[in-house]
């Protein structure tokens, strides 16, 4: 299904070296959605009506790789001085806390307090969490709102958000104690797991995302 141009937003994927761009473009793009560009251009960030934050390796390099490119600057003018949705993908999520503790203390973006530490393992509870789990989400939460109760996601992480708020954390998964699954402050969204990756649950969250997006 594709959308009228007049009711197309303008959706930002930012490139910035350490992100499946690709994959969450073609999940974009399966919506129907048209006006998607896969950029690190701050002319192109400060008129988007939307943007995605993916993330795939280390807290360290991603955190590097996007205050090298004054990325971090040009978000926060997008989402603190015009109010623009944003969504975390997996480290992209992990990126709006505190700090981080992969390869050692680092500073995150700070927009979500929290901080970034290692999961941990045992006989039964292998670390990385790689595969298919269920996300239980606050049922009043948009970003929520096309997905299923107990809808299944897919899960490929070593380190854990741990929210400084309770309220800040809206979805949470069962690998032998509650993981933050999901955090939303204001108009900043991050979720753990790839919802590219994640079929159709993966295709109604973004969709939740983009309604809000229409809705503002």
């Amino acid at each position: 299904m594709t959308f009228p141009a007049a009711r197309q937003p303008r959706i930002a994927i930012v490139d910035y070296g350490a992100g499946n761009t690709r994959s969450v473009y073609n999940a974009v793009r399966t919506l129907g959605y048209a006006k998607i560009t896969v950029t690190a251009d701050e002319d192109a960030l400060a008129t988007a009506d939307a943007v995605i934050l993916p993330g795939v390796g280390a807290f360290e390099t991603c955190i590097t790789n996007l205050r090298a490119k004054r990325l971090d600057e040009i978000l926060f003018d997008a989402t603190d001085g015009r109010r623009v949705p944003l969504l975390g993908i997996c480290v992209g999520m992990q990126l709006l806390a505190t700090t981080g503790e992969e390869n050692g203390l680092h500073d995150g973006l700070g927009w979500i307090p929290g901080r970034v530490v290692r999961m941990a393992s045992n006989a039964d509870l292998r670390v990385p969490h790689v595969g298919w789990n269920t996300v239980v989400a606050d049922p009043d939460q948009a970003l929520f709102s096309r997905t299923p109760q107990d809808a299944s996601f897919y899960f490929d992480h070593s380190y854990e958000y741990i929210c400084d708020h309770a309220d800040d954390e809206i979805a949470h998964c069962d690998y032998g104690k509650p993981v933050v699954a999901a955090v939303a402050r204001d108009n900043v969204f991050g979720v753990q797991f790839h919802p590219e990756k994640s079929q159709k649950s993966g295709l109604k969250l973004l969709r939740g995302f983009f309604n809000m997006v229409s809705e503002c």
